[in-house]
């Protein structure tokens, strides 16, 4: 599986992501220009990322104008046909404002920028502590999108406490349903807002970001994601 990370104007974790992929999980990263559109060097098993950041500034809203570049246009259609994506962050507005999925990322309930660490569960019940960072993270999509995701196993994480009890509370942003990551109905479009790129080295006293990595890589490479709905 080799991995594309691409790089917008006011991107500021395709590095973190490069590192981690690279140095941490020991797998093969090409950095690809938001203004190329030539993704002829990748096949339907590899996964390009879309890492966080300000793409564009986030005028307009964040991910509206990066929807727009060659790159992603590209992605596009790379996923139609069953290539793999995952959005961090920015790159999870990203792919809802290129309808890759289903919603949208609003401005936090607390109208506050958030920068800190939090616990997300997945349907194993297993917890993970993982960093957020920022100000429009809070998912919204109407009632019948919330329960075909339901439906469908396509959530992906929980914002939870450390228990792994999903509560109001344990909710940093106010996003529907404790949701802080889904996945297309086919299962080869990934996004989350938590930074699990930021959890990989054992440097920064944290490595919940591999188990991450390492369970939706191996659900991404068996065409189907890993048990997930809470």
């Amino acid at each position: 599986m080799k991995f594309g990370v691409v790089v917008f104007p006011g991107s500021n974790c395709d590095a973190d992501i490069q590192h981690a992929l690279t140095d941490d999980l020991g797998q093969e990263c090409i950095m690809l220009w938001h203004k190329e559109s030539d993704l002829a060097q990748f096949a339907t098993e590899d996964c390009i990322v879309f890492p966080g950041g300000f793409s564009y500034g986030d005028y307009l809203r964040t991910g509206a104008i990066a929807r727009f570049s060659p790159m992603v246009q590209s992605v596009i259609e790379f996923a139609s046909r069953g290539g793999k994506v995952l959005g961090i962050c920015n790159g999870f507005q990203i792919l809802c404002e290129s309808h890759l999925l289903p919603g949208a990322l609003l401005r936090n309930n607390t109208q506050q920028y958030i920068c800190r660490n939090v616990f997300i569960k997945d349907s194993g019940d297993e917890v993970y502590r993982i960093p957020i960072a920022h100000g429009e993270g809070r998912y919204f999509a109407d009632t019948t999108t919330l329960d075909a995701l339901e439906q469908n196993d396509q959530v992906l994480f929980r914002y939870c406490n450390e228990e792994g009890d999903i509560t109001e509370a344990a909710n940093p942003n106010g996003s529907a349903r404790n949701i802080a990551g889904i996945r297309n109905n086919a299962g080869n479009v990934y996004g989350m807002m938590p930074h699990p790129e930021r959890a990989c080295s054992s440097l920064l006293g944290n490595t919940d970001g591999r188990k991450i990595f390492n369970r939706l890589f191996t659900g991404m490479l068996q065409g189907s994601p890993f048990p997930v709905s809470c």
